[in-house]
């Protein structure tokens, strides 16, 4: 390939990035996609100076995105002969041999990988708008709790953060209308800490936990991790769950909290309590992956119950990488769950537990949900107007301050096909069926809205519909 050609190639795929990301982050995804997509091994890239002029960028930035590529290995550098791109060999296949190392656990686990390598790129699942969060209180924080008589904040955190744990008592008393004890919360490193902490604490290996389908993949995951057998409880809005034909002794019964994931559709606190009648688990976990300010009337968790406990994030909320969450369990497990969590994690961070914690009192998280959850509204009806009337389309969840939007496709698209062929146009998606049980037939497209907005919204949208209606027909 000539340098026009791959010059050219690399002005398209820049052209296609989101344009409120820095010119820096641009060119490395442009490069990063030209080089694995397009561009033969070993193409000669322009010189430094027509790649800065034909995209319009300085000459800094561009060194500073080719030395990124560089560190990543796509890049290579030669003095006196230029920069050529580099395709890692392709990873080994190993043997059934080498297979049977890992335990049964861990290989059904990844038989069904959820977490992807591509975290940024249009319509990229479960990432919150990062562009728009207030970093700058966020630093001006950081820099306030960071002073010598703060020492005592880089070492454990026994029991969690006192002031976040009454911050994030008083928040759910405002968005979730719970009423419960600081000494119920526990702190969490994210979703999957607080899910596994649940399993090992509640459950032993070989225990059945029931959960809906289409399920949380990550969830599954860790309940996999741990031991347990998954039982799969189809959930149809409207109609209720499909209870399985005998099902046995049920440990725990892990439940979306007031807004389904991946569905993206307002749950019914009365389907979870006629599924939680049914099958009499001894626990009841519910996740509040997403979810406003209106529709806690949704949730079935009750602070006062014996067995019930909801799960929390402000990853979805925030930034993925926060990783800190939020455990509510009942007054009687706390001590013991918290003692648990002690010995089998040792907890830290406590110098971002402090920032989050001022974070919430200054009422910044606050005005943050409210605004950007009106964002988010704005830009799923934008997605949902472009979804709608697409051939094989089933439905699209209707627009909400949720990230996430699922549409449905009429039975037999190979969902998994179409997500994998739209990934080559970096139009990043994930597919339902792998996240329904053997029963349950529906197939669909998991995506989000947190990394695009305004035109480049609209562009991408529609660019995502033409493929689609090629894809479908």
């Amino acid at each position: 390939m000539d340098c026009q050609t791959a010059l050219q190639h690399l002005i398209n795929r820049y052209a296609q990035q989101p344009e409120r990301l820095s010119k820096q982050v641009r060119l490395e995804q442009a490069l990063r996609q030209a080089v694995t997509q397009e561009w033969p091994n070993q193409t000669r890239l322009p010189s430094h100076r027509q790649l800065a002029v034909a995209l319009g960028i300085a000459r800094n930035t561009l060194s500073l995105a080719v030395a990124t590529l560089i560190e990543e290995g796509l890049l290579t550098t030669f003095h006196g002969s230029g920069t050529w791109s580099h395709k890692a060999p392709p990873p080994a296949v190993f043997s059934s041999a080498s297979n049977v190392q890992l335990s049964k656990r861990a290989q059904s686990v990844l038989r069904w990988p959820g977490a992807s390598t591509v975290q940024s790129g249009a319509f990229v699942p479960g990432i919150p708008d990062i562009a728009q969060f207030p970093m700058r209180k966020w630093r001006q924080l950081y820099a306030s709790v960071t002073v010598p008589q703060n020492a005592l904040l880089l070492s454990y955190s026994t029991g969690g953060y006192g002031p976040l744990k009454r911050a994030i008592r008083d928040f759910l008393a405002r968005w979730r209308n719970i009423s419960c004890d600081t000494e119920q919360i526990i702190i969490t490193d994210g979703t999957h800490n607080g899910i596994e902490l649940c399993a090992v604490a509640l459950a032993d290996v070989g225990d059945t936990v029931a959960m809906e389908s289409p399920c949380y993949w990550g969830a599954r995951n860790v309940f996999t991790a741990a031991g347990l057998e998954i039982e799969p409880v189809a959930w149809l809005p409207g109609q209720g769950h499909s209870l399985p034909p005998a099902p046995g002794p049920v440990k725990l019964a892990y439940l979306t909290g007031s807004h389904h994931y991946p569905l993206s559709v307002p749950t019914s606190a009365i389907d979870k309590q006629h599924l939680c009648d049914a099958l009499a688990p001894a626990y009841i976990v519910e996740d509040d992956y997403e979810f406003n300010r209106d529709d806690h009337p949704n949730l079935l968790f009750d602070p006062h119950s014996e067995r019930h406990l909801l799960v929390g994030s402000f990853s979805k909320m925030m930034f993925p990488g926060l990783r800190l969450g939020y455990l509510v369990v009942p007054r009687h497990l706390a001590g013991p769950m918290n003692r648990l969590r002690s010995e089998l994690f040792r907890e830290g961070r406590m110098l971002d537990q402090a920032v989050l914690a001022q974070f919430i009192f200054d009422g910044d998280l606050d005005a943050w949900c409210r605004r950007i959850q009106r964002d988010y509204l704005g830009r799923q009806q934008v997605l949902h107007d472009q979804l709608r009337s697409l051939p094989q389309v089933r439905s699209v969840s209707p627009p909400s301050s949720a990230i996430s939007l699922c549409v449905e496709f009429e039975p037999p698209v190979n969902d998994v096909q179409i997500a994998q062929t739209l990934l080559k146009e970096h139009l990043i998606v994930r597919p339902l069926s792998p996240v329904c049980a053997k029963h349950d037939p529906r197939v669909g497209l998991v995506m989000g809205v947190g990394m695009l907005s305004g035109e480049t919204l609209v562009r991408e949208a529609q660019r995502l519909r033409r493929c689609l209606e090629v894809l479908l027909r």
